[in-house]
């Protein structure tokens, strides 16, 4: 007897229905999740460094490089010609998809970001993109996890772990760093985390770096050997290095998001010869913003005079002063965002995970060595503080400052360093509080109220949309209808509130029954007063687009129990009572929330 492909799928989820429990199988899809997304993590890296070292195999370091001023226009048309003929889907902003699919409850990620988005990415960092892989390929883990619970049938709450845990295998694959892909998902993705999520991440993430160790060896991502101890009497420079990285992290954040705003508005063809004129001239000037810029982070962490090869194919080349390559650093700090907002916007597919390493580890080291010329201290290890540089930028730039710590001591095996990571990471992340609430993944759909939190009562809330929850059955009356008219209306109706709308439909007011109640039994009055003389209006209407924390705050403040619900015209559209609010946020929060042994 032959089956088919489907009639064996039927018959496995049949057969798994009737012996497995669904947690013992999320695990096993975890498992599967953990593989997939660390294979896609190393063919991403693969592909962007065979497309580089062929692109790049003959340029001189001494002198400019001219072609740096037609490679990367070329990687964005080949990207941008991809996603708008062949996906014809939007797939930049990995991460804010993500969050905005967990904030939906929705957790389904169509099926083509399991590999659109690696392609995309590979195109445009190969040919010199300035921007990093890791948010397409956490975008890609999170697909896998998504559509491999599809396939199986799992259900709702466990598709919705299953993205986290694509997300945290492929940080953990990327950069062989299982906590940090971990930790990553709880402060970034704003999964909660519990007893019943916390095995299902560890089980993806560790898997995913065994992957990665035996693709691509146990060593770490960026080779790093402390050359000094940390003493106690830098911990000054240390904070002080927090603040700096913190305020950059801020102009990073606002930075980019001006500029890609700025790219919003532009065609579809003005936004590819804006961004990728202004990308190859800055990397024309600047190479080091070409890429992810990995390989400047290996040249800083190296030591010694290996800054100096920063300048190799300049147009600055013997710019090699004391303060020169001071200036050219920062030069290129400032630039960096530009870099990155033209990727993006000019039609490539990036993130800006890469960038925010990048920029820290070339803070940490203005910072330190600046101050060594300067004399201020007797020495600061210029590697050690371009090493806590890269957490506190990310840490500021995420608002993450365990995963900063973290991916830093895992990326570079730099664990003697954790106490200054954890300092320079928080005091980073307590500086950019003070200025930006939300990372720069979150600010989008936060501005839009649709960005969950760690909040439970506002993740909830988030969750509830003022359509899904009101209240269209209830009788509406017009402001001539007579009291005697009106008693009929209250006889066949369980509610004690009716609103009053007039031809077109737009609410007027509201009439009480507790209001009218020691008239309705008294006929002679039945024709002398009309609505119109005993509605009243209501405290506050209801916007159908508004939030529900706006929602609660307006029932908060007018202590009502009923609201109406109007469109942008001012046009009637139902009820929303307190008591359904509470129905629907108590199922939710068992939906979502509540743990389970199954």
């Amino acid at each position: 007897m032959k089956f088919s492909l489907s009639q064996i799928h039927d018959k496995f989820l049949l057969w798994r229905a009737e012996h497995v429990k669904e947690r013992t199988f999320l695990l096993f899809v975890c498992f599967l999740v953990g593989i997939a997304a660390s294979l896609a993590a190393f063919l991403l890296k693969r592909a962007v460094f065979w497309i580089q070292t062929f692109l790049t195999y003959n340029f001189t370091a001494s002198g400019a490089n001219y072609l740096y001023l037609l490679y990367p226009a070329i990687g964005l048309l080949l990207a941008g010609m991809y996603v708008r003929y062949v996906v014809k889907d939007d797939i930049s902003h990995g991460v804010t998809k993500i969050l905005y699919a967990i904030s939906q409850r929705k957790s389904r990620i169509k099926p083509h970001n399991m590999y659109s988005s690696l392609i995309a990415s590979s195109l445009t960092i190969g040919f010199g993109g300035s921007v990093g892989a890791e948010a397409p390929i956490v975008l890609t883990g999170s697909a896998i996890g998504s559509n491999l619970g599809r396939f199986f049938h799992l259900e709702q709450r466990s598709l919705m772990l299953l993205v986290g845990c694509g997300a945290a295998g492929a940080i953990a694959g990327i950069f062989k760093a299982p906590i940090a892909g971990i930790l990553f998902v709880i402060e970034v993705l704003l999964l909660d985390l519990t007893m019943s999520s916390i095995l299902p991440l560890l089980v993806t993430s560790l898997t995913a770096t065994t992957v990665s160790y035996m693709l691509s060896g146990t060593d770490a991502m960026f080779a790093f050997s402390q050359m000094e101890p940390f003493i106690l009497n830098r911990i000054p420079f240390v904070i002080l290095l927090g603040i700096v990285c913190g305020l950059v992290s801020l102009y990073v954040t606002r930075g980019i998001i001006w500029n890609e705003d700025k790219y919003q508005k532009l065609n579809s063809w003005s936004r590819f010869i804006v961004g990728s004129l202004t990308l190859s001239i800055l990397i024309f000037f600047f190479p080091p913003l070409f890429g992810e810029g990995y390989n400047s982070i290996e040249i800083l962490l190296a030591g010694g005079d290996h800054y100096k090869e920063l300048l190799n194919g300049s147009f600055f080349y013997s710019l090699q002063s004391r303060w020169g390559i001071v200036i050219f650093l920062s030069l290129v700090v400032i630039f960096k965002i530009f870099a990155t907002s033209a990727t993006n916007g000019g039609g490539g597919t990036g993130g800006v995970f890469a960038p925010t390493l990048f920029l820290g580890c070339i803070v940490g080291f203005i910072f330190s060595y600046s101050i060594n010329q300067l004399g201020y201290s007797s020495h600061l290890p210029q590697e050690n503080f371009a090493l806590m540089g890269m957490a506190g930028v990310m840490a500021g730039v995420m608002h993450a400052p365990l995963t900063g710590t973290f991916l830093i001591a895992e990326l570079t095996g730099g664990y003697e360093l954790f106490l200054p990571l954890m300092i320079v990471s928080s005091v980073a992340y307590a500086t950019i509080i003070i200025f930006e609430k939300h990372n720069i993944y979150a600010i989008r759909l936060a501005k839009k109220g649709e960005l969950i939190t760690h909040h439970k009562d506002k993740a909830v809330l988030t969750f509830l949309k003022v359509e899904d929850i009101l209240e269209t059955d209830i009788p509406v009356v017009t402001p001539q209808l007579s009291l005697g008219e009106m008693v009929k209306v209250i006889s066949t109706s369980n509610r004690n509130i009716f609103p009053v709308v007039n031809d077109q439909g737009i609410l007027l007011g509201l009439v009480y029954l507790n209001d009218i109640r020691n008239i309705i039994f008294r006929p002679e009055l039945y024709d002398r007063f009309k609505v119109e003389k005993f509605m009243v209006g209501p405290p506050a209407k209801i916007n159908i687009h508004m939030t529900m924390e706006k929602v609660m705050d307006l029932f908060e403040d007018t202590k009502a129990w009923n609201l109406p619900v109007v469109d942008d015209n001012g046009v009637y559209l139902g009820l929303i009572s307190q008591s359904t609010v509470f129905n629907a946020y108590r199922d939710i929060l068992l939906e979502n929330y509540s743990e389970t042994d199954e």
